[in-house]
Formats: C-alpha cells, structure tokens, sequence
C-alpha cells in the first residue's frame, strides 16, 4: 500500500503483460473449487494477478544460470584459497503441491587460476530456485553448474529452507528447516578441505 495526501492508496501492478484467457480461467476455476466466487469484488482482478506473479515465480525457465559464469577474472594475486557467499535468501515452490520454499544458500568453490563476481553465484541460485523444485535438486544444480562452468577445484552447496507444504499443510509443523548439501571435487574427496568449508559455512 502506498500513503498520498493522508490517503491509502493500492499498489499497482507493474508487470502490465497480459495474461492469457486459459491462464485465468484456471485460476477462477481453483477459486471456485476452493468455495469461493470469482466475481465478487476483491477477486476480480485476482487471476491476472496470479499469472503475473507466477511469471515472475518461474521466470528462471527462461535463462540458462550458465550465462552468469561466462565472464570470470585472471588477476587475483595468486589467491587460491576457498570463494564463499553465506546465506543468500532465495524463493522457489515446491514441484508437487506449488507451495513456496523460503530459505538461503551458501556457496562456496576453491577457483584454480580465474574467479568470477560474487554476484554471479546469488544469480545462479536464483535462475534454478525460479523454476518449480524439490530442494535437493535445486542444490545438485547449483553445484553443478558451477563445477562444469568454472572448472574449481572443488565445490560445496548448502540449503537450508522451510516448506510450505510442511508448515501450510500435512503436518502442519513449523520453525523445522530442511537441509541439503553437495560437495563435489576436493570437498567432497578430502575430509580436512571438507571439513574446512562446512565450517566457514558454519554448516557442521
């Protein structure tokens, strides 16, 4: 909401693509079958909402976190010790009942002779958390892409999230987060680098 002149004013949508008729229909179809009337007032504009917002949640179909790691830097002094980012928050949904995942990442590798811009590395994360997952996919790709991509020596994925579909439903329990890790390379082969990079990480 915004406030003008003492007055509240609603915020506007900014994505102003249109949202195909199908794309609608089905939204007012669910509202339906959830017991609720989609011609009432306060969900009129309701389901071009939601396809707008799921655009935005899914946009990661449509870029190749790959790209992010193409352009990556020779002179760093010979440093050669490990590269971590820490906790970056991420939104994705799950694939089997579309409820969201909320959590973070760190991300580490330990460069041979070239690094890449740190925001590279949230960037990878978000191209495949904005596509439908399960976590521990989600944390295989990212390792993966950035073995493939950057040629490290080694490199170690942690993810730690809640699930909707745990806290929202089911079991309908909360304050549990889920986590996953892979470690590939020297992280995973060598206990003493292992153990290195899970404590910077603070994931022991």
């Amino acid at each position: 909401m915004n406030v003008m002149h003492g007055h509240v004013v609603a915020c506007r949508e900014t994505d102003e693509a249109p949202v195909p008729a199908e794309v609608q229909e089905a939204v007012r179809t669910l509202l339906r079958w959830a017991g609720d009337d989609p011609g009432r007032e306060g969900l009129l504009d309701t389901p071009s909402r939601v396809g707008r917002a799921w655009r935005e949640y899914c946009a990661g179909y449509e870029e190749d976190p790959a790209v992010h790691l193409k352009r990556t830097f020779e002179e760093v002094s010979g440093y050669d010790e490990v590269v971590l980012l820490r906790d970056i928050p991420f939104h994705s949904h799950c694939e089997h009942h579309l409820a969201p995942i909320v959590g973070t990442a760190s991300i580490a590798y330990l460069p041979t002779d070239r690094v890449v811009g740190i925001s590279k590395l949230a960037r990878v994360l978000h191209g495949y958390a904005r596509r439908l997952q399960i976590q521990e996919r989600l944390t295989a790709e990212i390792a993966q892409c950035i073995w493939d991509n950057l040629d490290p020596l080694g490199v170690a994925v942690v993810v730690k999230a809640t699930h909707g579909c745990m806290t929202g439903r089911g079991v309908r329990t909360h304050g549990v987060d889920m986590v996953t890790s892979k470690l590939l390379g020297c992280f995973r082969e060598d206990p003493s680098s292992r153990k290195e990079v899970l404590s910077l990480m603070n994931a022991n």
